[in-house]
């Protein structure tokens, strides 16, 4: 009989972010495949006795394969396990989901998917700042800075240098200089309002707020913390 797998989504790190949900499905499940990102307190839920395995993805980092990943979810499962898959943020937001669900999908095995808090939210909410603003940033819009390859993927440059737009660059450390000389080539001005939120909702949380081509510079000084890029109207402002 093939067990059951739930997509728990744990949010940026803090576990006080964490849903009733989340917290109920890791304390019954018999193993918990957790990212980098959703480890610490937050596996300090999970059931006592459960297998614990990481199998996180972090640039510049030796990391599994997806396929591997998807092939423990299913190993698991066959075997009757309740298991939890524990993604950061929300599972749904660049996290690889589908794939894994695909997997599940050709084994017959059913699984949940529990939303969580995005990171982009608690990024804005740790800065003091709404996503949105009437008149000013009506859009908001997700991008990952890094492609299968590591390197600036292809994108609708004039959609990501609308100036009423709040745009959430996810794991684009390395390759924002280049973006932002892309977006100030498009007509977006230098002098925009940009954020570095690094570790965002943890201990190591650090916020640094500038313009689009001062972050450009500052990303070359950060280090390898996990990290999100805002800019925008909004982006450089905790009064808003």
């Amino acid at each position: 009989m093939s067990g059951f797998v739930s997509f728990v989504s744990s949010g940026p790190g803090d576990p006080e972010l964490l849903t009733l949900k989340a917290v109920d499905r890791l304390s019954r499940a018999d193993a918990v495949l957790f990212d980098d990102l959703s480890s610490g307190p937050i596996l300090s839920h999970a059931r006592e006795g459960a297998d614990l395995v990481g199998v996180g993805k972090r640039a510049g980092r030796a990391s599994p394969k997806q396929d591997h990943v998807s092939r423990l979810l299913v190993d698991y499962a066959s075997t009757g396990a309740r298991v939890v898959r524990l993604k950061s943020g929300d599972a749904g937001i660049f996290g690889r989901l589908e794939e894994e669900t695909a997997a599940l999908d050709a084994a017959g095995i059913g699984y949940e998917i529990i939303p969580g808090v995005p990171s982009a939210c608690a990024a804005a909410a740790a800065a003091g700042i709404p996503l949105t603003r009437r008149l000013t940033a009506r859009r908001v819009q997700f991008l990952t800075g890094a492609d299968v390859t590591g390197g600036l993927p292809e994108a609708n440059l004039a959609a990501l240098a609308d100036p009423l737009a709040t745009t959430v660059v996810f794991m684009g450390k390395r390759t924002f200089p280049m973006l932002a000389a892309a977006l100030i080539g498009a007509g977006l001005p230098a002098e925009t309002p940009a954020l570095l939120a690094e570790g965002v909702s943890t201990p190591a949380q650090r916020l640094w707020r500038g313009t689009l081509a001062g972050l450009a510079e500052e990303v070359q000084k950060a280090g390898d913390a996990p990290a999100l890029i805002l800019y925008g109207p909004l982006a450089g402002s905790d009064d808003a």
